[in-house]
This record gives structure tokens, C-alpha cells and sequence, in this order.
């Protein structure tokens, strides 16, 4: 049998890390971080448990980077949804509900990561980080923005701030109180976006993840086909 090709061995590792970045936001988001053990996240991916340590220096670093993967993709599509815009309002809009939306659908997840987030060891940039970043940054261009190297910072610490607010046990602000604020400061229409069921019954949790970790090579950074 003829050894395998630089090219495939490099695909069968991407495909490994996809595979354990989902399993990571499934488990953390059903279990809480405490209760998941890197064999656990190994075990639900199929793979060998030295490969984590392989990609990711440890399970904080490995969280991050799949909730930060799971951000910019759902992000990415609410951004890229038909009907398809340029218009800078509107995707601020998208950008503002699809950020809430994620708290609001999947709270136990967005807590721990905000908890990581405050954690000794902080803020870790990673390539899927850096893609949600760049996605904020272009938002905060084509609203409008005038100097977006203050401005994204700025939007960036809103929605943190908000989707903390959401996700506080016990004593968590509604979605459309955060929602009203948001839209009132970057003056957007309420109906713009993905505004929220006037009943209050929430959004659909969808509970298939993978198509914001896909196998295909053309999405592998994270860019759109």
C-alpha cells in the first residue's frame, strides 16, 4: 500500500480538528465546561485522545475556539441570509441579533464562554477569533463608521456586554431590552434584522451544528464559498 500523500494527510487533520471543535460546543453546551473532559470531546469527535492535545494546548483553549467558531459562522450567515444586502444598517441589524440570538438559543454555552472569557487566563486569540473580529470590523465599516479601529472595540465590548446580561443566572435581562438599547444607539429600525417573536416564545435552538463545521476545504478558514 502506497503511503498517503502530503495533501490527504493534511485534509484527514483538518477534518479531525473540525470534528473536535463541534464536539466541544456540543458537550460544553449540554453539560456545563467542569463536566467535559477532553476524552470526553475526543470520544464524541471519533478521535484518538492525544490528537487534542495535538491541536489546541488545552480544553480553555479548545472551548474558545469552537464557541468562537460557532460565533463567526452564525454571524456569517446571518449576514450572508437572502435576501443578500450591502446595506450598512440592515447588517448591523443582522449582526446585533444573530449575537444575541446565540445567547438567547444557547445559554449555557454563551456562560461558560463569558466565564473563560474572565478567567485568569483571559482572552485567546485564535484564527476563528480573528474571523469574528474581521466580520465586526466590516459591520462597523458599512454602517458607517468614520475611524472603525475605535468603533469596532466599541461594538465588540456592547455585545459582550450584552450577551453576559443575558446569560446571568437567576437574574438575566430580556433579549428585547438589550435588543431596544442596541438598535436605539446605532439607530436601527426594530423591524430590521430578526426581530424577536412579539409573543416572547424565543427562537428555534437548532440543534444540528454542522454545517458551522464544515468539512469542505472551501471553508475551511471560515470564508464564505
Amino acid at each position: 500500500m502506497s503511503p498517503r500523500s502530503a495533501s490527504v494527510n493534511e485534509e484527514l487533520r483538518r477534518r479531525s480538528r473540525e470534528r473536535l471543535l463541534q464536539a466541544a460546543v456540543e458537550l460544553v453546551g449540554e453539560r456545563g465546561y467542569e463536566a467535559t473532559t477532553l476524552g470526553d470531546i475526543a470520544d464524541r469527535a471519533g478521535s484518538a485522545r492525544g490528537l487534542v492535545s495535538y491541536y489546541f494546548p488545552g480544553k480553555r483553549q479548545l472551548v474558545q475556539s469552537a464557541v468562537h467558531r460557532l460565533m463567526h459562522r452564525t454571524l456569517e450567515e446571518a449576514l450572508e441570509r437572502e435576501p443578500r444586502t450591502e446595506d450598512g444598517r440592515e447588517r448591523m441589524a443582522r449582526a446585533i441579533d444573530a449575537i444575541l440570538g446565540l445567547a438567547r438559543d444557547r445559554p449555557v454555552l454563551m456562560r461558560q464562554h463569558m466565564a473563560g472569557l474572565l478567567d485568569v487566563e483571559g482572552f485567546m486569540q485564535c484564527p476563528e477569533q480573528q474571523r469574528l473580529g474581521e466580520l465586526l470590523r466590516d459591520t462597523v465599516v458599512r454602517h458607517g463608521s468614520a475611524d472603525a479601529t475605535a468603533d469596532y472595540p466599541l461594538l465588540r465590548s456592547l455585545l459582550m456586554g450584552a450577551v453576559y446580561a443575558m446569560v446571568l443566572p437567576n437574574v438575566p435581562l430580556p433579549l428585547t431590552v438589550l435588543r431596544s438599547e442596541l438598535f436605539e444607539r446605532y439607530e436601527l429600525d426594530w423591524g430590521a434584522g430578526a426581530p424577536p417573536d412579539p409573543q416572547g416564545s424565543g427562537g428555534a435552538c437548532d440543534r444540528d451544528l454542522s454545517r458551522f463545521f464544515s468539512t469542505d476545504p472551501c471553508r475551511a478558514d471560515g470564508q464564505s464559498k
